[in-house]
């Protein structure tokens, strides 16, 4: 049973895609992409999402939510067609601030080279940190002291630039010691394949509407599940690891 969503409180300023604040009906606050962010996006959050929760790594909680066409109807702002009836995705929100430089010295190694292989094994460009600032997509939990991960819309990148990935990527020092260290690529290797394990699984919750452009799901989406699951085999080669 998907969680419904019972009031629309505001919307995001920052980002991308902007999503819609809502309460859902469990009482918990999300931040919601509906029909706005696009397919592709959505497709891409819970696809991430869910082979990030496979490997362990700390992502915000996040459900499939369910708008209902009464409540965009009676709605009172004139930007509701970006959120849209129907099946979207929510993040749930946290107590958390942006990750910065300063929070760095916190994030254990290894899971820095955590969140790193990931990116780059789902070709996401979109964690970038330095002096300058950035756009992390990673947050800190104060109160609990740990990193939240959120954001993967821009994950299977056509577009992916190898050379902004190894010199913008928030945990970018990383990448020496791992492409150094063959035992740490054997043990990656195997976690990535145990997470891929579940690909049809993850790929069979995605909502079926979402895989088509038109509601009555007559022209499919150009996002194709096979591309995207070539790219992920990459693990199973030793030059998935030449990062430079």
């Amino acid at each position: 049973m998907n969680i419904q969503i019972v009031e629309i409180i505001g919307r995001a300023t920052q980002g991308i895609t902007k999503p819609f604040i809502c309460r859902g009906d469990d009482g918990y606050i999300y931040f919601v992409k509906g029909r706005g962010a696009g397919n592709r996006s959505l497709i891409c959050e819970w696809i991430a999402g869910n082979l990030a929760l496979k490997l362990g790594l700390p992502i915000a909680p996040f459900e499939i939510v369910d708008v209902p066409e009464m409540l965009i109807q009676l709605g009172m702002r004139d930007d509701l067609g970006d959120l849209g009836a129907g099946l979207a995705f929510g993040s749930r929100k946290l107590e958390v601030v942006e990750l910065s430089i300063s929070h760095l010295q916190y994030v254990p190694d290894q899971l820095q080279r955590d969140v790193l292989v990931f990116d780059w094994w789902v070709h996401n460009i979109d964690r970038t940190l330095s002096e300058m600032g950035g756009n992390p997509n990673l947050f800190w939990d104060v109160e609990n002291e740990q990193l939240v991960v959120i954001d993967h819309n821009q994950a299977f990148d056509a577009g992916f630039s190898v050379e902004s990935f190894i010199n913008l990527h928030a945990f970018h020092e990383q990448i020496h010691n791992l492409c150094a260290d063959w035992v740490l690529q054997h043990q990656y290797a195997h976690r990535l394949a145990n997470a891929l394990s579940d690909w049809d699984i993850i790929c069979n919750t995605v909502p079926l509407e979402w895989w088509f452009v038109d509601p009555e799901q007559t022209i499919p989406t150009d996002f194709d599940r096979d591309v995207m699951h070539r790219l992920l085999l990459r693990c199973q080669n030793n030059a998935f690891w030449k990062m430079k």
